[in-house]
């Protein structure tokens, strides 16, 4: 009876997870075999709907999650604690990405997919071309919203719209006839061939064309304004003492009864999943002729994130704290499921909070800051993903890129993760931006849209186990401070050492 009972037990403890991959599994099935079908675009939409609601639901908890953590998080650490806190988390972040994107570099240039894909001609993307310089200001506008209620579904965006300049004839023209205005004289013949007759036809010069930068606007939540506002909002609140108690309690229960809606949603997962990755096959465009092209592309991208995924970064984890990354993996089984089928880093954040605080009983007030800062600047799979896709394209182009340029691409692609915050396909967005920044051209993008849907899911769990992970790091790093104060600050010193070695 010993075992039976044990299976019961596992059951009730992993019942979701095991739904949950049962969901992934039954997904890809029905997806598959809904395909041979041939369902319209409208059906389409319709079977999609229920994994609809499910993102709908996860989005909306993500704006008091952020707002209650981060402000709730850094008032309960006191000045010196937060800020040390905080110097180490983000240079940890942006340690991490630019690793992922070293190792990006490392894979593509060792497996070379570039050569399997020969271009055809695609069909012009007609995007207008963003330069990096604009991409970064909007980065950094970005971090200042304006407006915050506008901030919550609005981020700023640099619209770059083309001006046709016709070229007048003016009188200064008619001086120099003969050199400016070029004109053909056709002779055309009679009908019984005897006689010709001349047409002028005057050229003029084609109109120039030049692109203006408005302002404007993208949909989609300002998640690097919020968090910026928030923190500071966090550390003032710390600072004014008793005076600040009232807003902190607020947040403080708004972040439980946010952590209890996201319990009762988390039932609802299982169901939303099926329709989620189902939808997303029967989307996808034929198959096979995308695995000829783009197998080795998608093999190489997916190689890099298993290795920084599954040994750099559990092997940073191992070395900092000297726990087994296996059974702190295991306690973020469902977030990542979640990640791969919502495949929006911010939509995984109410689980991967809720999987670190009842599965790895990770210090609150160190959740509360590192998770909502890590979903939003530290995108190990995007960089990753952007440096192998840019060094693809030129491969692709037969263009050779010198040290320099790589360089370039892996800075480029660290910033630009940072920038695309939780966005689903921002990858693509901020492609763009890594392509101008060493001129490849940015139509190429079109090439790999065919498959970037999956690979999508794959980074977005590298970037969710990078916050998990680098959340318990620091809840090691800091432990100490939690305690009494003092003894940290040797830690934090050696640490900072030790990744400068590295």
């Amino acid at each position: 009876s010993m075992p039976h009972f044990l299976t019961v037990g596992v059951c009730k403890q992993n019942g979701l997870l095991i739904l949950s991959v049962l969901a992934v599994v039954i997904g890809c099935l029905l997806g598959f075999f809904l395909r041979t079908k041939r369902l319209t675009e409208q059906e389409v939409k319709y079977f999609q709907f229920p994994g609809e609601l499910l993102m709908r639901m996860l989005k909306m908890l993500i704006l008091p999650l952020v707002v209650s953590s981060l402000m709730s998080g850094l008032a309960a650490l006191d000045a010196k604690c937060s800020s040390r806190l905080g110097l180490i988390t983000v240079s940890y972040y942006l340690w991490t990405t630019f690793v992922a994107v070293v190792v990006g570099i490392i894979m593509v240039s060792v497996i070379h997919p570039g050569g399997a894909a020969q271009k055809e001609d695609s069909e012009d993307s007609g995007k207008a071309i963003m330069s990096s310089a604009d991409a970064l200001l909007d980065l950094i506008r970005n971090m200042f919203p304006a407006n915050l209620v506008q901030a919550t579904f609005q981020q700023y965006r640099t619209r770059s719209v083309p001006i046709m300049k016709t070229p007048k004839a003016t009188v200064s023209q008619s001086l120099s006839e003969s050199t400016t205005r070029r004109a053909l004289i056709y002779g055309i013949q009679d009908d019984n061939g005897t006689e010709l007759q001349n047409f002028s036809l005057d050229l003029t010069p084609p109109p120039d064309v030049y692109f203006k930068t408005l302002p404007g606007t993208s949909d989609g939540m300002n998640v690097l304004g919020i968090v910026i506002f928030s923190a500071t909002m966090g550390i003032m609140l710390g600072r004014m003492g008793p005076n600040g108690s009232a807003l902190v309690n607020f947040c403080q229960s708004l972040n439980e009864a946010v952590l209890k809606i996201v319990a009762i949603v988390i039932w609802y997962f299982p169901f939303g999943i099926v329709f989620l990755v189902a939808g997303k096959i029967l989307e996808m465009s034929d198959p096979s002729a995308m695995g000829k092209k783009l197998g080795f592309y998608a093999v190489t991208v997916v190689f890099g994130l298993i290795l920084h995924g599954l040994f750099i970064l559990p092997a940073m984890y191992f070395f900092i704290t000297k726990k087994s990354p296996i059974v702190y993996i295991r306690g973020i089984l469902q977030a990542l499921l979640i990640a791969l089928a919502t495949s929006s880093s911010s939509a995984t954040l109410p689980i991967t909070f809720k999987c670190l605080l009842e599965n790895n009983h990770i210090d609150r007030r160190i959740i509360r800051f590192v998770l909502p800062v890590g979903a939003t600047i530290n995108m190990d799979g995007t960089a990753l993903y952007e440096a192998v896709a840019a060094i693809f394209i030129a491969q692709v182009n037969n263009y050779e890129l010198d040290f320099g340029q790589i360089i370039t691409i892996s800075i480029t692609a660290t910033a630009a993760s940072i920038g695309a915050a939780g966005i689903p396909q921002a990858g693509l967005v901020t492609m763009v931006i890594v392509l101008t920044s060493v001129g490849l051209p940015t139509d190429d993008i079109t090439l790999i849209i065919a498959v970037d849907w999956a690979l999508d899911r794959f980074r977005t769990m590298v970037n969710v186990m990078g916050d998990a992970l680098a959340t318990g790091i620091m809840a090691h790093i800091c432990r100490k401070d939690f305690i009494k104060e003092g003894d940290g600050v040797s830690i934090c010193l050696s640490y900072t050492l030790f990744t400068l070695v590295c």
